[in-house]
Protein backbone atom coordinates (compact mmCIF):
# COMPACT_ATOMS: atom_id res chain seq x y z
CA UNK A 1 0.00 0.00 0.00
CA UNK A 2 1.49 3.71 -0.31
CA UNK A 3 1.84 5.32 2.03
CA UNK A 4 1.05 9.00 2.44
CA UNK A 5 3.40 12.08 2.64
CA UNK A 6 4.17 12.80 6.05
CA UNK A 7 2.34 16.30 5.53
CA UNK A 8 -0.78 14.42 5.09
CA UNK A 9 -1.06 12.33 8.33
CA UNK A 10 1.04 14.76 10.51
CA UNK A 11 2.12 18.39 10.12
CA UNK A 12 5.85 19.38 10.77
CA UNK A 13 4.71 21.22 13.83
CA UNK A 14 2.42 17.96 15.31
CA UNK A 15 5.52 16.13 14.37
CA UNK A 16 7.54 18.37 17.01
CA UNK A 17 5.17 18.46 19.45
CA UNK A 18 4.85 14.97 19.26
CA UNK A 19 8.27 14.21 19.33
CA UNK A 20 8.63 16.08 22.45
CA UNK A 21 6.32 14.09 24.05
CA UNK A 22 7.67 10.92 23.04
CA UNK A 23 11.14 11.68 23.92
CA UNK A 24 10.14 13.47 27.57
CA UNK A 25 8.29 10.05 28.27
CA UNK A 26 10.46 7.69 27.28
CA UNK A 27 13.64 9.16 28.96
CA UNK A 28 12.27 9.63 32.08
CA UNK A 29 10.33 6.32 32.03
CA UNK A 30 12.96 4.12 31.24
CA UNK A 31 14.59 5.07 34.64
CA UNK A 32 11.54 5.20 36.53
CA UNK A 33 10.37 1.46 35.29
CA UNK A 34 13.90 -0.05 35.28
CA UNK A 35 13.98 1.01 38.54
CA UNK A 36 10.89 -0.51 39.77
CA UNK A 37 11.59 -3.25 37.99
CA UNK A 38 15.02 -3.70 39.29
CA UNK A 39 14.37 -6.03 42.72
CA UNK A 40 12.88 -8.94 40.59
CA UNK A 41 16.17 -8.78 38.33
CA UNK A 42 18.70 -8.53 41.34
CA UNK A 43 16.05 -12.12 42.79
CA UNK A 44 17.01 -13.82 39.49
CA UNK A 45 20.23 -12.90 39.09
CA UNK A 46 21.18 -13.12 42.84
CA UNK A 47 22.37 -9.29 43.04
CA UNK A 48 23.13 -7.30 46.02
CA UNK A 49 21.79 -3.47 47.27
CA UNK A 50 24.55 -2.54 45.13
CA UNK A 51 24.64 -4.40 42.24
CA UNK A 52 21.14 -3.71 42.28
CA UNK A 53 21.71 0.29 42.84
CA UNK A 54 23.96 0.17 39.50
CA UNK A 55 21.33 -0.53 37.32
CA UNK A 56 20.15 2.76 37.93
CA UNK A 57 23.71 4.15 38.19
CA UNK A 58 24.61 2.75 34.36
CA UNK A 59 21.66 4.69 32.98
CA UNK A 60 22.04 7.89 34.99
CA UNK A 61 25.99 8.14 34.92
CA UNK A 62 26.69 8.28 30.98
CA UNK A 63 23.52 10.86 30.67
CA UNK A 64 25.65 12.98 33.04
CA UNK A 65 28.75 12.84 31.22
CA UNK A 66 27.27 13.38 27.69
CA UNK A 67 25.33 16.15 28.52
CA UNK A 68 28.42 18.08 29.15
CA UNK A 69 29.22 18.00 25.37
CA UNK A 70 25.85 17.02 23.61
CA UNK A 71 24.83 20.69 22.80
CA UNK A 72 26.57 21.80 20.49
CA UNK A 73 27.34 18.66 18.64
CA UNK A 74 22.90 19.24 18.14
CA UNK A 75 24.05 22.54 17.19
CA UNK A 76 26.24 21.25 14.51
CA UNK A 77 24.77 18.34 13.13
CA UNK A 78 20.91 19.00 13.57
CA UNK A 79 18.23 17.63 15.52
CA UNK A 80 16.99 15.52 12.87
CA UNK A 81 20.38 13.60 12.81
CA UNK A 82 20.65 13.22 15.87
CA UNK A 83 17.49 12.33 16.80
CA UNK A 84 17.84 9.30 14.89
CA UNK A 85 21.05 8.63 15.89
CA UNK A 86 20.21 8.68 19.42
CA UNK A 87 16.80 6.73 18.78
CA UNK A 88 19.33 4.38 17.01
CA UNK A 89 21.22 3.71 20.12
CA UNK A 90 18.12 4.11 22.45
CA UNK A 91 16.85 0.78 20.67
CA UNK A 92 20.49 -1.01 20.49
CA UNK A 93 20.44 -0.60 24.51
CA UNK A 94 17.21 -1.61 24.59
CA UNK A 95 17.63 -4.78 22.58
CA UNK A 96 21.14 -5.87 25.09
CA UNK A 97 19.25 -4.87 27.99
CA UNK A 98 16.27 -7.06 27.33
CA UNK A 99 17.82 -10.49 26.12
CA UNK A 100 20.35 -10.17 28.97
CA UNK A 101 20.90 -12.97 30.95
CA UNK A 102 24.02 -11.65 32.89
CA UNK A 103 24.32 -8.60 34.85
CA UNK A 104 27.25 -7.24 32.59
CA UNK A 105 25.40 -7.50 29.51
CA UNK A 106 22.13 -5.69 31.41
CA UNK A 107 24.39 -2.93 32.46
CA UNK A 108 26.31 -2.47 28.93
CA UNK A 109 22.73 -1.93 27.39
CA UNK A 110 22.16 0.10 30.02
CA UNK A 111 24.88 2.42 29.46
CA UNK A 112 23.82 2.58 25.91
CA UNK A 113 20.71 3.62 26.52
CA UNK A 114 22.05 6.63 29.23
CA UNK A 115 24.48 8.03 26.18
CA UNK A 116 21.48 7.16 24.11
CA UNK A 117 19.59 9.71 26.35
CA UNK A 118 22.06 12.11 26.51
CA UNK A 119 21.75 13.13 23.15
CA UNK A 120 18.03 13.21 22.43
CA UNK A 121 17.22 15.31 25.54
CA UNK A 122 19.07 18.47 24.05
CA UNK A 123 18.11 17.53 20.66
CA UNK A 124 13.84 17.45 21.42
CA UNK A 125 14.66 20.67 23.60
CA UNK A 126 16.73 22.62 20.75
CA UNK A 127 13.46 21.87 18.83
CA UNK A 128 11.43 24.44 20.92
CA UNK A 129 13.94 27.12 20.17
CA UNK A 130 14.21 26.55 16.19
CA UNK A 131 10.73 25.15 15.44
CA UNK A 132 8.13 26.53 17.04
CA UNK A 133 6.61 29.79 16.65
CA UNK A 134 6.47 31.94 20.05
CA UNK A 135 3.13 31.18 20.01
CA UNK A 136 3.52 27.52 20.08
CA UNK A 137 6.42 27.36 22.73
CA UNK A 138 4.42 27.56 25.93
CA UNK A 139 2.41 24.53 24.84
CA UNK A 140 5.94 23.06 23.98
CA UNK A 141 7.04 23.47 27.70
CA UNK A 142 3.10 22.37 28.77
CA UNK A 143 3.72 19.04 26.50
CA UNK A 144 7.21 18.31 27.95
CA UNK A 145 5.44 18.78 31.53
CA UNK A 146 2.79 16.25 31.09
CA UNK A 147 4.81 13.96 29.70
CA UNK A 148 7.52 13.59 32.28
CA UNK A 149 4.21 13.73 35.11
CA UNK A 150 3.26 11.05 33.25
CA UNK A 151 6.33 8.95 33.36
CA UNK A 152 6.53 9.29 37.01
CA UNK A 153 3.51 8.42 37.85
CA UNK A 154 2.73 5.52 35.56
CA UNK A 155 6.65 4.53 35.82
CA UNK A 156 6.98 2.36 39.29
CA UNK A 157 3.63 0.83 38.96
CA UNK A 158 4.25 -0.21 35.41
CA UNK A 159 7.65 -1.51 36.16
CA UNK A 160 6.25 -3.28 38.89
CA UNK A 161 3.19 -5.05 37.38
CA UNK A 162 5.49 -6.33 34.34
CA UNK A 163 8.08 -7.57 36.38
CA UNK A 164 5.17 -9.51 38.62
CA UNK A 165 2.80 -10.66 35.84
CA UNK A 166 5.01 -11.44 33.04
CA UNK A 167 9.03 -11.06 32.94
CA UNK A 168 11.03 -8.22 33.76
CA UNK A 169 12.96 -8.42 30.36
CA UNK A 170 9.74 -7.01 29.24
CA UNK A 171 9.94 -3.75 30.85
CA UNK A 172 12.53 -3.47 27.90
CA UNK A 173 10.70 -5.14 24.67
CA UNK A 174 7.70 -2.51 25.98
CA UNK A 175 9.80 -0.12 25.11
CA UNK A 176 10.56 -1.34 21.20
CA UNK A 177 7.11 -0.31 19.55
CA UNK A 178 7.64 3.20 21.18
CA UNK A 179 10.96 3.64 19.80
CA UNK A 180 9.61 2.63 16.31
CA UNK A 181 6.87 5.26 16.44
CA UNK A 182 9.05 8.01 17.91
CA UNK A 183 11.72 7.33 14.76
CA UNK A 184 8.67 7.85 12.36
CA UNK A 185 7.09 11.21 13.87
CA UNK A 186 10.63 12.61 14.13
CA UNK A 187 10.46 16.45 12.34
CA UNK A 188 12.57 17.15 8.86
CA UNK A 189 15.66 18.72 8.51
CA UNK A 190 16.05 22.29 10.02
CA UNK A 191 18.91 24.95 10.42
CA UNK A 192 22.28 24.37 11.94
CA UNK A 193 25.11 26.22 13.64
CA UNK A 194 28.60 25.53 13.79
CA UNK A 195 28.97 26.26 17.47
CA UNK A 196 32.48 24.63 19.78
CA UNK A 197 31.94 22.49 21.92
CA UNK A 198 33.31 22.12 25.68
CA UNK A 199 36.87 20.74 25.42
CA UNK A 200 37.29 17.04 24.85
CA UNK A 201 39.79 16.24 27.33
CA UNK A 202 37.91 18.48 30.20
CA UNK A 203 34.86 16.56 29.55
CA UNK A 204 36.54 13.23 29.47
CA UNK A 205 38.33 13.88 32.84
CA UNK A 206 34.98 15.45 34.54
CA UNK A 207 33.10 11.79 33.14
CA UNK A 208 35.89 9.62 34.22
CA UNK A 209 35.71 11.46 37.74
CA UNK A 210 31.99 10.91 38.12
CA UNK A 211 32.11 7.27 37.07
CA UNK A 212 34.83 6.66 39.33
CA UNK A 213 33.65 8.33 42.93
CA UNK A 214 30.60 6.91 42.16
CA UNK A 215 32.11 3.16 41.62
CA UNK A 216 34.00 3.55 44.37
CA UNK A 217 30.61 4.27 46.48
CA UNK A 218 28.82 1.58 45.06
CA UNK A 219 31.72 -1.20 45.19
CA UNK A 220 32.29 -0.30 49.40
CA UNK A 221 30.44 -2.89 50.98
CA UNK A 222 30.58 -5.72 48.40
CA UNK A 223 34.28 -5.57 47.23
CA UNK A 224 35.75 -2.79 49.41
CA UNK A 225 39.45 -3.74 47.93
CA UNK A 226 38.12 -1.88 44.69
CA UNK A 227 37.30 1.10 46.99
CA UNK A 228 40.05 2.81 47.63
CA UNK A 229 41.71 2.67 43.58
CA UNK A 230 38.69 3.96 42.33
CA UNK A 231 38.66 6.97 44.99
CA UNK A 232 41.97 7.40 43.96
CA UNK A 233 41.47 7.53 40.04
CA UNK A 234 38.64 9.92 41.03
CA UNK A 235 40.41 12.24 43.13
CA UNK A 236 42.69 12.16 40.80
CA UNK A 237 40.64 12.85 37.25
CA UNK A 238 39.01 15.64 39.25
CA UNK A 239 42.57 17.72 39.36
CA UNK A 240 43.65 17.01 35.97
CA UNK A 241 40.26 18.21 34.90
CA UNK A 242 40.04 21.12 37.78
CA UNK A 243 44.05 21.75 35.71
CA UNK A 244 42.77 21.72 32.27
CA UNK A 245 39.82 23.19 33.03
CA UNK A 246 40.86 26.51 34.20
CA UNK A 247 43.41 26.88 30.93
CA UNK A 248 41.27 26.11 28.29
CA UNK A 249 39.94 28.29 25.95
CA UNK A 250 36.72 26.14 26.04
CA UNK A 251 35.97 25.43 29.72
CA UNK A 252 32.99 22.91 30.59
CA UNK A 253 32.88 25.36 33.89
CA UNK A 254 33.04 28.59 32.72
CA UNK A 255 34.50 31.05 35.62
CA UNK A 256 31.62 33.39 35.66
CA UNK A 257 29.09 30.41 36.06
CA UNK A 258 30.95 29.37 38.85
CA UNK A 259 31.26 32.74 40.39
CA UNK A 260 28.05 33.68 40.47
CA UNK A 261 26.60 33.07 43.85
CA UNK A 262 22.89 32.69 42.53
CA UNK A 263 23.84 30.36 40.15
CA UNK A 264 26.16 28.38 42.41
CA UNK A 265 23.85 28.21 45.60
CA UNK A 266 21.07 26.54 42.76
CA UNK A 267 23.67 24.21 41.20
CA UNK A 268 24.11 22.96 45.08
CA UNK A 269 20.63 23.43 46.40
CA UNK A 270 19.53 20.97 43.37
CA UNK A 271 22.45 18.24 43.68
CA UNK A 272 21.72 18.14 47.32
CA UNK A 273 18.18 17.28 46.66
CA UNK A 274 19.45 14.59 43.80
CA UNK A 275 21.77 13.51 46.19
CA UNK A 276 18.74 12.88 48.91
CA UNK A 277 15.89 12.21 47.09
CA UNK A 278 16.93 9.87 44.01
CA UNK A 279 19.07 7.45 46.32
CA UNK A 280 16.23 7.22 48.49
CA UNK A 281 13.13 6.67 45.59
CA UNK A 282 15.26 3.92 43.68
CA UNK A 283 16.33 1.60 46.34
CA UNK A 284 12.02 2.13 47.90
CA UNK A 285 10.73 -0.73 46.13
CA UNK A 286 13.59 -3.06 47.33
CA UNK A 287 13.53 -2.44 50.61
CA UNK A 288 9.49 -2.83 50.26
CA UNK A 289 9.62 -6.33 48.50
CA UNK A 290 12.91 -7.59 51.14
CA UNK A 291 11.13 -5.99 54.28
CA UNK A 292 7.75 -5.59 53.61
CA UNK A 293 7.41 -8.92 51.77
CA UNK A 294 5.54 -7.30 48.94
CA UNK A 295 5.29 -8.52 45.31
CA UNK A 296 6.63 -6.08 42.83
CA UNK A 297 3.71 -4.56 41.02
CA UNK A 298 2.86 -3.10 45.23
CA UNK A 299 5.97 -2.68 45.90
CA UNK A 300 5.99 0.34 43.67
CA UNK A 301 2.35 1.46 44.42
CA UNK A 302 3.71 4.34 47.07
CA UNK A 303 6.18 5.73 44.24
CA UNK A 304 2.87 7.00 42.51
CA UNK A 305 1.90 9.01 45.41
CA UNK A 306 5.17 10.74 45.72
CA UNK A 307 4.71 11.49 41.82
CA UNK A 308 1.05 12.25 42.25
CA UNK A 309 1.87 14.98 44.66
CA UNK A 310 4.19 16.24 42.66
CA UNK A 311 2.20 16.48 39.39
CA UNK A 312 -0.58 17.89 41.32
CA UNK A 313 1.59 20.74 43.45
CA UNK A 314 3.39 21.62 40.31
CA UNK A 315 0.88 24.17 38.81
CA UNK A 316 0.84 26.08 41.95
CA UNK A 317 4.63 26.83 42.11
CA UNK A 318 4.53 29.92 40.14
CA UNK A 319 1.97 31.77 42.31
CA UNK A 320 3.81 30.77 45.37
CA UNK A 321 7.29 31.79 43.18
CA UNK A 322 5.56 34.91 42.50
CA UNK A 323 4.55 35.99 46.34
CA UNK A 324 7.36 34.74 48.57
CA UNK A 325 10.33 34.90 46.26
CA UNK A 326 12.76 31.56 45.13
CA UNK A 327 14.16 31.29 48.24
CA UNK A 328 11.07 31.14 50.74
CA UNK A 329 9.28 29.23 48.08
CA UNK A 330 12.60 26.56 47.47
CA UNK A 331 13.49 26.54 51.33
CA UNK A 332 10.27 25.75 52.31
CA UNK A 333 10.00 22.87 49.77
CA UNK A 334 13.51 21.40 50.76
CA UNK A 335 11.93 21.42 54.63
CA UNK A 336 9.11 20.19 53.53
CA UNK A 337 11.17 17.10 51.99
CA UNK A 338 13.13 16.67 54.70
CA UNK A 339 10.40 15.96 57.16
CA UNK A 340 8.59 13.81 55.06
CA UNK A 341 11.79 11.70 54.75
CA UNK A 342 12.29 11.84 58.86
CA UNK A 343 8.44 10.43 58.82
CA UNK A 344 8.98 7.45 56.65
CA UNK A 345 12.26 6.80 59.37
CA UNK A 346 10.20 7.22 62.17
CA UNK A 347 7.48 4.32 60.39
CA UNK A 348 10.40 2.61 59.14
CA UNK A 349 10.12 0.26 61.77
CA UNK A 350 6.55 -1.04 61.30
CA UNK A 351 6.22 -3.38 58.47
CA UNK A 352 2.88 -1.99 56.68
CA UNK A 353 2.66 0.44 53.69
CA UNK A 354 0.21 3.07 54.94
CA UNK A 355 2.17 4.44 57.64
CA UNK A 356 4.29 5.47 54.92
CA UNK A 357 2.47 7.46 52.55
CA UNK A 358 2.13 10.88 54.61
CA UNK A 359 5.89 11.02 54.53
CA UNK A 360 6.26 9.87 50.87
CA UNK A 361 3.54 12.50 49.88
CA UNK A 362 5.24 15.27 51.33
CA UNK A 363 8.39 14.15 49.26
CA UNK A 364 6.72 14.85 46.43
CA UNK A 365 4.61 17.77 47.67
CA UNK A 366 7.72 19.60 48.86
CA UNK A 367 9.96 18.57 46.11
CA UNK A 368 7.49 19.98 43.20
CA UNK A 369 8.67 23.11 44.75
CA UNK A 370 12.31 22.63 43.45
CA UNK A 371 11.33 23.39 40.13
CA UNK A 372 12.57 27.58 40.36
CA UNK A 373 15.81 26.75 40.93
CA UNK A 374 16.62 26.24 36.93
CA UNK A 375 15.24 29.34 35.84
CA UNK A 376 16.60 31.28 38.92
CA UNK A 377 20.08 29.88 38.21
CA UNK A 378 19.57 30.73 34.03
CA UNK A 379 18.16 33.95 34.52
CA UNK A 380 21.45 35.73 36.30
CA UNK A 381 23.76 34.53 33.89
CA UNK A 382 24.98 35.78 30.12
CA UNK A 383 22.89 35.30 27.27
CA UNK A 384 26.21 34.03 25.65
CA UNK A 385 26.87 31.16 28.13
CA UNK A 386 23.46 30.25 29.08
CA UNK A 387 23.65 27.12 26.94
CA UNK A 388 26.69 25.76 28.80
CA UNK A 389 24.90 27.22 31.88
CA UNK A 390 21.76 24.49 31.39
CA UNK A 391 24.04 21.92 29.96
CA UNK A 392 25.92 21.90 33.66
CA UNK A 393 23.08 22.11 35.26
CA UNK A 394 21.25 19.25 33.64
CA UNK A 395 24.86 17.09 34.28
CA UNK A 396 25.22 18.12 37.37
CA UNK A 397 21.25 16.91 38.33
CA UNK A 398 21.78 13.70 36.74
CA UNK A 399 25.22 13.12 38.42
CA UNK A 400 23.88 13.75 41.89
CA UNK A 401 21.23 11.27 41.34
CA UNK A 402 23.58 8.89 40.21
CA UNK A 403 26.32 9.89 43.47
CA UNK A 404 22.56 9.55 45.75
CA UNK A 405 21.75 5.61 44.37
CA UNK A 406 25.69 4.93 45.08
CA UNK A 407 25.12 6.35 48.08
CA UNK A 408 22.08 4.72 49.55
CA UNK A 409 24.11 1.36 48.62
CA UNK A 410 27.11 2.31 50.49
CA UNK A 411 25.04 3.22 53.64
CA UNK A 412 22.80 0.27 53.26
CA UNK A 413 25.84 -2.07 53.47
CA UNK A 414 25.64 -3.58 49.61
CA UNK A 415 25.39 -7.07 50.34
CA UNK A 416 21.80 -9.20 49.84
CA UNK A 417 20.46 -7.67 52.96
CA UNK A 418 16.77 -8.94 54.40
CA UNK A 419 14.91 -8.42 57.15
CA UNK A 420 15.90 -5.84 60.21
CA UNK A 421 19.27 -5.40 58.76
CA UNK A 422 17.61 -3.59 55.36
CA UNK A 423 15.10 -1.46 57.12
CA UNK A 424 18.07 -0.56 59.57
CA UNK A 425 20.07 0.76 56.13
CA UNK A 426 17.24 2.13 55.10
CA UNK A 427 16.62 4.22 58.18
CA UNK A 428 20.02 5.53 57.97
CA UNK A 429 19.72 6.04 54.46
CA UNK A 430 16.61 8.53 55.06
CA UNK A 431 17.61 10.27 57.87
CA UNK A 432 20.86 11.51 55.66
CA UNK A 433 18.69 12.51 52.29
CA UNK A 434 16.87 14.20 55.12
CA UNK A 435 19.91 16.12 56.41
CA UNK A 436 21.00 17.21 53.16
CA UNK A 437 17.56 18.70 52.39
CA UNK A 438 18.36 20.88 55.83
CA UNK A 439 21.55 22.40 54.68
CA UNK A 440 20.40 23.09 51.35
CA UNK A 441 17.35 24.94 53.25
CA UNK A 442 19.93 26.74 55.03
CA UNK A 443 21.35 27.87 51.67
CA UNK A 444 18.49 29.04 50.33
CA UNK A 445 18.53 33.10 51.34
CA UNK A 446 21.37 33.42 49.21
CA UNK A 447 19.01 32.66 45.62
CA UNK A 448 17.15 35.93 46.62
CA UNK A 449 19.82 38.95 47.62
CA UNK A 450 21.36 38.74 43.73
CA UNK A 451 17.73 38.56 42.19
CA UNK A 452 17.54 39.80 38.62
CA UNK A 453 15.00 42.42 38.06
CA UNK A 454 14.20 40.52 34.92
CA UNK A 455 13.47 37.45 37.22
CA UNK A 456 11.29 39.17 39.64
CA UNK A 457 9.48 40.49 36.81
CA UNK A 458 8.86 37.17 35.08
CA UNK A 459 8.71 34.62 38.19
CA UNK A 460 5.15 33.86 37.71
CA UNK A 461 5.39 33.58 34.12
CA UNK A 462 5.49 30.09 31.86
CA UNK A 463 9.09 29.03 31.14
CA UNK A 464 10.48 27.10 28.44
CA UNK A 465 12.56 24.70 28.54
CA UNK A 466 16.17 25.26 27.43
CA UNK A 467 17.29 22.54 24.72
CA UNK A 468 19.71 21.23 27.21
CA UNK A 469 18.31 21.69 30.54
CA UNK A 470 15.37 18.81 31.02
CA UNK A 471 13.12 18.89 33.65
CA UNK A 472 14.44 20.16 36.77
CA UNK A 473 12.66 17.55 39.40
CA UNK A 474 12.66 14.21 38.36
CA UNK A 475 12.22 11.41 41.02
CA UNK A 476 14.56 8.95 38.93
Amino acid sequence: MHRAPASVWISDRGRVLTTIASVAFLSSADNSVVSAAAPSVAVEMGLGTAATQGITVAYMLPFAGLLLAAGPVVDRYGERAMLRLGLFAFTVGTLLAGSARSFELLLAGRVVQGLAAAVLVPATLSLVRTRLAPDDRPKAAATWTVALASALALGPALGGFIAATVHWSWVFWGFLPFLLFSWLIVPPPGPRSVAKGADPLSTALAAAAMLAVTGALLVIADAPGWAAPLALTAALAAVAFAMRDRRSARPVLPRQLIANPVFRTALIIQSLWGLGVTGVTVVTPLVHQRWLGLDPATAALPLVAVAFALVFTAPFVPRVLARFGPSRTVGGGMLVVALGLVLVAVVNGSPAVLPRLPGLVLIGFGSAFTVPLTTTALDVVEDRVAGVASGVLSAAREFAGALGVALTAALMGGGVADGEALADGYTRTLLAAAALQVVAVLLSPKLTPYLSPRHKTNSGSAQVPDRSAPHQSSLR
